[in-house]
């Protein structure tokens, strides 16, 4: 069986679960196979020496396993067979970073179910996951902040001799992606396009010489960003939504707080992104405790740096998790929310829709669920039958903000 027919077969079982699932999402697409399989055959043509261990292959951007799943079947499964590797030992097992947790939810229960458990390792975008990495393959974001970091630390931490494998879907790509590659590495290179998807290929990394003598890239990330409206800096890493910048639906959702008559003692940001929301709150609110939650890596650990910088972060727990998983139940008496519109890079209502449902079982008796939300969305229906009676309290061309309190 060639690569193509054994990564269609491995990709047709697997599932999105437990990651948001509509008819017209996959699990995988055409970037997937079209990365597999370019680098497959470059290994093919110009093996390494020494041969290549599961160990020293990294993925990145996987969404629900794909990449991961499909390189330990195909890249190295040969490999672990021929030298009867420990299957516990790291360094037979893939690294990985997904941002978003889903994500890493999703690769774990399909490795689970087709019998791959044990075969990678989860990491955050660090020294960790790439250290010794002698080919890395990347699903490409579609944000460029977000691709410069990748590209940043696999340069400053990976094997001199690195191989990096980005693909996308070719109506996502731009010129732009190369060109911050190009900052990071001598040669860059794209492939041939195939099912409207194409390879960026990145080798060569450029180097400079650190204050401790060692050899790498010198680090753009953290990102940091201030506003008028705002009396602390914001932070950001490369897949923060939003990136150190007061977004304009934030904006609107702050300026229904000032002047407030009610006084929360608990309150949660759902969705915290860089932490603009939570900080704000804890400033507004002094006696109140706050929980920031985000299922992105990139979401939590600005969070974290942005209450830090604001002398806030005693009265701030933030976790990384799905919707309000880590809120106890009936604990909050506000809930923020800005709730995002895609998954991936698809653009779906159905992801605000979740969230919004996830909120009632948190809020106490009473609580209040404010969101701010693209007007065209019309989420005032299902607000009203989720959570309670709602109201207005701000709209402008492009967003609304609403107040819905929770039926006792």
């Amino acid at each position: 069986m060639n690569i193509d027919d054994r990564l269609s077969s491995l990709f047709a079982q697997l599932t999105r679960d437990p990651d948001f699932d509509a008819e017209e999402l996959q699990a995988y697409d055409s970037a997937d196979q079209l990365i597999l399989r370019t680098a497959a055959e470059e290994l093919a043509a110009h093996p390494l020496a020494p041969p290549l261990a599961a160990g020293q292959i990294v993925v990145i951007g996987d969404r629900h396993g794909a990449l991961t799943l499909g390189a330990a079947t195909t890249l190295v499964a040969d490999v672990d067979v021929d030298v009867d590797v420990d299957v516990d030992a790291e360094a037979s097992k893939i690294r990985v970073h997904q941002d978003p947790l889903l994500g890493e939810r999703a690769l774990a229960q399909n490795a689970e179910r087709l019998g791959l458990a044990g075969r990678f390792t989860n990491h955050k975008l660090d020294a960790e996951l790439l250290r010794g990495a002698r080919v890395v393959l990347v699903q490409l974001p579609r944000g460029l902040s977000q691709l410069a970091e990748v590209s940043e630390t696999i340069a400053r931490w990976a094997d001199p001799d690195v191989i990096v494998f980005a693909g996308g879907r070719v109506k996502h790509m731009t010129r732009s992606m190369n060109e911050v590659l190009a900052r990071d590495f001598e040669n860059v290179s794209a492939g041939l396009g195939w099912r409207k998807s194409r390879v960026l290929r990145a080798a060569s990394p450029r180097t400079v010489v650190r204050p401790d003598g060692a050899t790498a890239p010198a680090a753009a990330f953290p990102k940091w960003g201030t506003d008028r409206d705002l009396d602390f800096s914001l932070a950001s890493f490369g897949a923060t939504f939003g990136g150190p910048v007061l977004d304009h639906g934030s904006r609107l959702l702050l300026s229904t707080l000032a002047g407030s008559d009610r006084l929360p003692q608990r309150i949660v940001d759902l969705g915290c992104g860089n932490g603009v929301l939570a900080v704000a709150a804890a400033k507004q609110f002094p006696e109140s405790r706050v929980i920031a939650t985000d299922h992105s890596i990139a979401a939590v650990a600005a969070t974290k740096l942005t209450a830090q910088a604001a002398g806030a972060a005693d009265r701030i727990d933030v976790y990384r998790a799905d919707a309000l998983e880590a809120v106890p139940a009936e604990w909050a008496d506000l809930i923020l929310l800005n709730p995002p519109f895609h998954t991936g890079a698809t653009v779906h209502a159905g992801v605000g829709q979740r969230l919004i449902r996830a909120c009632r079982p948190a809020l106490a008796p009473g609580g209040e669920l404010r969101l701010v939300f693209n007007s065209h969305l019309n989420y005032r229906s299902l607000i009203e039958r989720e959570i309670g009676p709602v109201r207005q309290l701000a709209r402008t061309s492009t967003f609304t903000v609403l107040s819905a309190t929770r039926r006792v």
